[in-house]
């Protein structure tokens, strides 16, 4: 080609070899062809072939996967409608979680256990030593000698530390060492190449200032640069193409690990950690690792482009070059030093950032209590001084980062002034400034720049990724459960004791790592557990509150620490805790746990578990989706949900915690009798039953009686009570309560003789049903809408209108009729409890926008955007200076009136510290506009989620609520902001920045920004940024380029074309890509959360397995999207870089024409010209990823404006609606037509009650309430619903059926804001039969609560419910089943202390212990929604016909029962 060119322009030419030129054209014509041939690819075997939407990524040829055009349909389909999952290609199979996991597990689990295996022996030699010499020593030659002095005086937990665990980025390595390579060797070609740009701009400038230079070499030097550029795009975008995939490999391989590590933790391990740390290091610490991912090539590739320019620049300048590269040096350290001191500041935000997470995960998980305490205010300061001291971290941060940006982009500058000075004053009369030093030696201070830079943010990244290795490191590397604590023999068939404890210890505190088993094991430990459970026994598990019943079962699930003995659990095990874990999933999901449908024997459960009526009121039946943690089922349902699971499973031992104390008596006695007891379903079972319940405690096998952790006696019941010890006085305690109770109601006759006859008559109705051995299931009320009550009602309507005893058969399985059976296979979306996350389509609305300038406020937006347009003016200012100047010294134009050299510094130097000015201007109104807003978005978004009614939370998940807090808020603190920055960037850089200020590196960099820094903080300050810079930048650029090369305008428009159709393509995809991305999240922390709560019922059922796969799923559908997104930005990338090239083309060529032609003459105008043109490649691409970025980033806005503007309830306090102090000071409640429902589109649930409730009445309530619809409530002549909801909730006490504590001590539990005295808190723990447990602490009123409540047993979270409404001491007081958990004992003394305490006060009281109540002034009967009785307990109990009566004498005939 070369030989045809110089023929065809140098007819000097006469022996040329034609052959060779023959050849070489053959040859040439071969390679073309070969190309095009590469761009099909060989058909793929069927079996490779996976089903579903299949990605042709493998299909493709080597031209297809270097150009993405394999990607082509779905931007073509993105911008003709709005994409949904199913419009995605799968991921391939190399990409999936089934693929990926065995490899890491390959790696990580040799490695793991041979980190366990040297703290064994460590811990082994501690141990012997503390033995042998009394205290710790010093591991007995572990360490070195010299470190023998040292140790001897640290603990065994500091020596532990000395233990380094492995190393998680070598593991890594490991996994992907192949790929690394190859993007190495990419990546080495491609930053050799870059430098072929510099050396053909010099040749064009000299070119240009030859007046007489052939015009086939301009064409050549600009097709030359045309070709360099396009061979790197190529290069650089399958370099970051292999990298970002393997960054979504990582972060695909780390949730899995992080998440099976969280399926094994051991209880102490677990206690460090909320829900809240454990889902942000999924969420944050993991996108870190894959942020870093696409830089890592970085560490060695920058100091090769530096080493690569410095030779180039001492080249073109000689010694003068030393000043720049001074200049440019102290880059690095001050990078490095301001990166150290950021770095205390990002930890302090990341803690501040847990703390957040976790405050909020118990806020939403507490809600109702919250707004029962009217806590909402409170909880709200808690949470913004939290994110005030958070933002003060960003704030501190962003300033001194910010003077490290000013340095860094003002370095051009600098250097070029410091250099430019040393040049010219040195040798004046030899160092002459031609545009080909100044432009050549500007383009590789900018070259040079560039590296340089990307070390800074390096810096900065590995920082944050350090942070985030150590805390992955300590999570994966944390205690786990022990497996082989319990003997686990699959099968019990030949095992006589399915059950065996010898000699066994256990802990919640302790570590079996640091402990023998004569240190104090703490509170709620067990010791000298010895016991054996027959097989087929039941065995009642008794004891007061505390005692440790709890404790005992969880330590044969293996999740106490075991410190010594013996423990045997034989078979396969089921486990029913006694607060229910309930999954969002239908009902009949929930039931089958992943066991396969077997329709007869699913019935027969359902029959047995009492759960027949629900499935016929549901809205659904049983594929009526359940909300997350039950929260659309009442506290029976659950528990009888829960219990039917385990049964279902059919496995052969069984661990029952308190399941009947969540249900009425009578249908607890129908539970026993069909399910636990010695004729239920679980008849051929080893069940160990915890109970409050003495009722049943003669129809065990045997009775495992356990006080203070310690089992005290064991045998028959009739043994128990015959030897007349502990188990004896805890029965007559009970008793003697009872007794008690009938002293006090001895004045009311008519009550007992009520009792005494109704019980004959339901003695009678028993042996009706004993005789059919079955049980009227449809007379069961359990659903959330009818009360027990109401089957009694049935019972008693039958029983007067027919006299036969004829069996009553269970109802059949049918759906209600107005429901077909199409209806009941999947829930239809209007009738789904939990809606599908909504998913806005089209363009971002203006007003999204709008509104993030409006909360960084117009002022500083304004000061922003005014200082980033005079930097830009003064920067291309600067530019021309600089190219006149170096015109004046074009030998070719002999000029004779030349400005000095002086003067030209000066103006120089006086553009160039302009822009500093004006930048840092920009900077201070970027820095403080993204504060405000952050400020601004996050407290309405926290505002109205506390003011949203509490059926908001019934149908919204918790980890949706918690992605808005965490990601979104995020993304607006960090990404928007950098993406208007950057566009802003992208226009004012002038030569000196140009070529390479936003490399491939940098914009990938800033891409993978926007996938980790969190989103409201950092992303979208960083969006407004970059996307102004680039406007900017891109503006100046074209402009530049035709004022050289005017003719250049003629290629503008349809370059102009193929770039507005690329964004038309690529930006409605991305956008919804990123939409989709954010939806997909949202379910993975759901699945977290959900189960991290569950976690011991998972283990329990071996079903750690099953929930691992559901996380892939999860994890590959959120990788589908995220994946594809990735790749849409390189599909971008190489389209918009050919069109970048193309100007450089253009730009380059029509510069040699326009020279031939005559028609411009400055080498320094054509050398500022082409330099502008090599940075459009860049900037062009990362223009529209900006408004990309921006647009899909500024989704988080949206979403967080979505959640500022949703439903809210009323107001908390209604102005000139204050109610008088003190109110209510007499307690009286009236109710007039009121009507109740759950929420907007449920059937009423209270139906037009009308009831005037005395001052200081006690009403026991047999029914369930709900939230205020219609009617009116009247309390102390006040109508409630004209006050505010604060003024009403804050003067009453409500204690909730499900007791919420909160992580934190047992004083902030008991009083969050402290309000209240040591001393008015001590009386209230006394009070509520707390004192001597919170005596027994450590640490007393600080002792610790974990999160939810998990270290202290169910009944005494309740107690300090009880508690907390001692200290309020409010007129009216209203209890939802709050002693369902405690045993009768402790339940009568709470009973006592209400009475007493409350004995002036209106009392409320919903119970299943018809027992507690039948001391009270009257008794509400509700049945469907409606008053069916209302009058009090005697004269109730008086007519045998009514309903109570019929409640009193099952629970009657119970107790006679025991």
């Amino acid at each position: 080609m070369y030989a045809w060119i110089q023929k065809a322009s140098d007819k000097k030419i006469d022996d040329l070899d034609y052959a060779r030129c023959y050849a070489y054209y053959i040859w040439y014509s071969c390679i073309v062809l070969q190309t095009i041939a590469q761009c099909w690819a060989d058909p793929r075997s069927e079996s490779d072939k996976a089903s579903g939407k299949r990605s042709s990524e493998l299909d493709s040829s080597f031209m297809n996967r270097l150009t993405l055009w394999w990607f082509t349909p779905l931007p073509v389909l993105g911008a003709r409608k709005d994409l949904e999952v199913k419009d995605l290609f799968d991921l391939n199979e190399g990409n999936t979680s089934g693929y990926l996991v065995p490899i890491w597990e390959k790696y990580w689990i040799p490695t793991i256990e041979q980190y366990y295996e040297r703290k064994r022996q460590l811990l082994a030699q501690i141990k012997k030593s503390h033995v042998q010499n009394g205290k710790h020593a010093n591991g007995n030659g572990v360490f070195h000698e010299k470190e023998v002095e040292a140790t001897q005086q640290l603990s065994p937990e500091e020596q532990l530390k000395k233990l380094k665990p492995p190393s998680v980025v070598y593991n890594l390595f490991k996994m992907f060492k192949y790929e690394l390579f190859t993007a190495f060797l990419i990546k080495a070609v491609a930053d050799v190449i870059q430098f072929a740009n510099p050396f053909l701009l010099n040749e064009l400038i000299n070119f240009v200032s030859q007046e007489h230079a052939p015009l086939w070499k301009g064409i050549a030097y600009a097709i030359g640069m045309f070709a360099a550029s396009e061979l790197r795009s190529f290069m650089v975008n399958y370099y970051f193409y292999i990298m970002f995939r393997m960054g979504v490999k990582i972060q695909t391989t780390l949730t899995a690990a992080v998440y099976k590590k969280t399926l094994k933790l051991s209880n102490n391990a677990r206690k460090e950690r909320t829900v809240g740390e454990i889902v942000n290091i999924m969420a944050i610490d993991i996108e870190r690792f894959q942020m870093i991912t696409s830089q890592i090539q970085q560490y060695w590739s920058a100091p090769f482009q530096c080493t690569l320019a410095l030779i180039y620049l001492f080249y073109t300048l000689g010694y003068s070059a030393a000043p720049g590269v001074f200049v440019m040096s102290l880059f690095l350290p001050l990078n490095i030093w301001v990166s150290m001191w950021v770095r205390g500041w990002q930890i302090k935000q990341m803690k501040l950032k847990d703390e957040r997470a976790k405050m909020c995960n118990e806020l939403l998980n507490g809600i109702k209590v919250v707004k029962l305490y009217a806590w909402e205010i409170p909880m709200k300061e808690m949470i913004e001084k939290i994110r005030k001291q958070e933002l003060m971290c960003i704030l501190k941060s962003s300033l001194v980062r910010m003077s490290v940006d000013l340095f860094n982009w003002s370095s051009p500058f600098l250097v070029g002034f410091f250099s430019f000075l040393t040049y010219t004053l040195t040798d004046q009369k030899n160092h002459i400034l031609t545009p080909q030093i100044a432009f050549v030696s500007l383009t590789l201070f900018s070259m040079l720049r560039s590296p340089m830079t990307m070390i800074g943010m390096l810096i900065q990244q590995t920082v944050q990724a350090v942070v985030s290795n150590k805390r992955m490191k300590e999570f994966l590397v944390a205690e786990e459960v022990d497996e082989n604590a319990i003997d686990r023999t699959p099968n019990s068939a030949g095992a006589q004791y399915p059950i065996e404890a010898k000699n066994a210890n256990f802990s919640w505190d302790v570590s079996h790592d640091v402990a023998d088993g004569e240190e104090d094991l703490g509170v709620g430990s067990l010791r000298d557990i010895n016991f054996e459970a027959p097989r087929q026994n039941l065995i009642a598990v008794v004891g007061r509150v505390g005692s440790g019943k709890s404790s005992l079962l969880s330590a044969l699930l293996g999740e106490m620490e075991k410190l010594r003995g013996y423990v045997g659990v034989r078979g396969n095990l089921a486990y029913v805790p006694q607060q229910p874990w309930i999954q969002n999933l239908t009902l009949k999901e929930n039931i089958l746990f992943g066991r396969p449908f077997q329709k007869t024997f699913y019935d027969k459960v359902i029959d047995a578990c009492a759960l027949r009526p629900d499935l016929a009121i549901l809205p659904q039946g049983d594929m009526t989706e359940i909300g997350e943690k039950g929260i659309n089922l009442s506290g029976g349902q659950k528990a009888r949900v829960s219990l039917a699971r385990a049964v279902y499973q059919n496995y052969d031992v069984y661990l029952l915690d308190d399941p009947l104390s969540a249900v009425d008596s009578h249908v607890g006695k129908h539970i026993f009798d069909k399910v636990i007891g010695p004729n239920g379903m679980l008849r051929n079972k080893t069940r160990l039953l915890v109970t409050h319940g003495i009722t049943f405690l003669k129809h065990s096998d045997m009775v495992v009686h356990i006080d203070a952790g310690k089992i005290v006696e064991i045998g028959t019941y009739q043994e128990l009570m015959k030897s007349e010890g502990r188990f004896a006085k805890l029965i007559e305690d009970a008793k003697h309560e009872k007794q008690e109770k009938k002293r006090r109601e001895s004045e009311h006759p008519a009550e007992i003789d009520a009792v005494s006859t109704d019980s004959s008559e339901a003695t009678e109705k028993l042996e009706l049903e004993d005789e059919t051995n079955d049980y009227d299931d449809s007379t069961i009320s359990v659903s959330e809408q009818m009360s027990t009550v109401s089957t009694l009602a049935r019972k008693r309507s039958m029983k007067r209108s027919s006299s036969r005893k004829s069996s009553i058969r269970p109802t059949s399985m049918s759906p209600p009729k107005e429901l077909g059976k199409e209806d009941l296979q999947k829930p239809s979306d209007e009738k789904k409890l939990i809606q599908k996350e909504k998913v806005e389509t089209g363009r971002v609305k203006m007003g999204v926008y709008q509104q993030y300038a409006q909360a960084a406020t117009y002022f500083w937006s304004s000061i922003f955007v005014f200082a980033y347009v005079v930097y830009a003016g003064l920067q291309l200012a600067r530019s021309v200076w600089l190219s006149d100047w170096a015109d004046d010294n074009d030998k070719t134009k002999h000029i004779t009136h030349k400005m000095g050299v002086g003067e030209r510094l000066s103006i120089y130097a006086a553009y160039g510290f302009g822009e500093s000015l004006f930048l840092g201007f920009s900077m201070v109104g970027m820095i403080f506009g993204a504060l405000r807003a952050s400020r601004n978005l996050h407290g309405p978004v926290l505002l109205n989620i506390l003011r949203s009614p509490m059926s908001f939370f019934d149908t919204t998940p918790v980890g949706r609520i918690l992605n808005r807090f965490g990601k979104d808020i995020d993304v607006v603190d960090t990404l928007i902001p950098m993406n208007f920055r950057g566009f802003i960037f992208c226009i004012v850089n002038d030569i000196e920045v140009v070529d390479n200020v936003i490399p491939s590196d940098i914009d990938s960099f800033i891409f993978c920004i926007v996938n980790d820094i969190d989103v409201v903080d950092t992303l979208i300050p960083m969006n407004f940024r970059y996307f102004i810079m680039c406007i900017v930048n891109m503006t100046s650029t074209l402009i530049m380029i035709i004022i050289a090369t005017p003719i250049f305008a003629a290629v503008v428009i349809p370059l102009a074309f193929i770039y507005m159709f690329s964004l038309r393509y690529y930006v409605p995809t991305s956008r919804q890509l990123k939409r989709l991305e954010g939806i997909s999240r949202s379910p993975i922390y759901s699945h977290f959360g959900e189960t991290i709560q569950g976690a011991s019922s998972i283990r329990a059922f071996g079903r750690t397995e099953d929930f691992v796969n559901k996380l892939n799923e999860k994890v590959d559908h959120f990788v589908r999207v995220k994946y594809l997104n990735l790749i849409s930005n390189r599909w971008l990338a190489v389209r918009l870089e050919f069109v970048g090239n193309c100007v450089v083309l253009f730009a380059a060529l029509f510069g040699a024409l326009c020279h031939q032609w005559g028609w411009i003459s400055s080498a320094g105008l054509i050398g500022l010209s082409v330099s502008y043109a090599l940075t459009i490649t860049e900037v062009l691409n990362f223009a529209v990823r900006q408004v990309s970025e921006l647009e899909t980033n500024i989704v988080s806005v949206e979403r967080l404006k979505e959640y500022a503007e949703t439903e809210v309830e009323a107001p908390w306090r209604v102005p000139g609606k204050d109610v008088p102090k003190g109110w209510p000071q007499r307690g009286q409640v009236q109710l007039a037509q009121y009507a109740t429902r759950y929420r907007s589109g449920l059937e009423l649930v209270i139906k037009n009650i009308s009831a005037d409730i005395k001052p200081g009445e006690k009403i026991g309530i047999v029914g369930r309430t709900g939230a205020a619809a219609e009617g009116k409530i009247v309390i102390d002549d006040v109508v409630i619903s004209e006050i505010g909801l604060h003024d009403l909730r804050s003067n009453l006490t409500i204690i909730p059926q499900d007791p919420v504590l909160f992580s934190g001590s047992l004083r902030f539990n008991l009083d969050p804001f402290n309000r209240y005295t040591d001393d008015e808190i001590w009386l209230a723990l006394e009070l509520a039969h707390l004192k001597s447990f919170a005596s027994s602490l450590a640490n007393g009123l600080s002792h610790v609560i974990s999160e939810g409540g998990d270290n202290i047993s169910v009944g005494q979270r309740q107690l300090v419910c009880l508690a907390r409404a001692l200290l309020r001491r409010s007129k009216i007081l209203i209890l939802d089943e709050a002693t369902a958990a405690v045993d009768l004992a402790t339940d009568a003394l709470i009973q006592e202390t209400i009475r007493k305490e409350f004995k002036h006060s209106t009392v409320l009281t919903i119970a299943h212990r018809l027992n507690t109540i039948l001391d009270y002034d009257r008794v509400l009967v509700l049945d469907k929604g409606e008053i069916i009785e209302f009058d009090s307990p005697q004269n109730l109990l008086a007519d045998k016909t009514s309903i109570f009566a019929a409640m009193a004498a099952d629970a009657k005939l119970d107790s006679a029962n025991q």
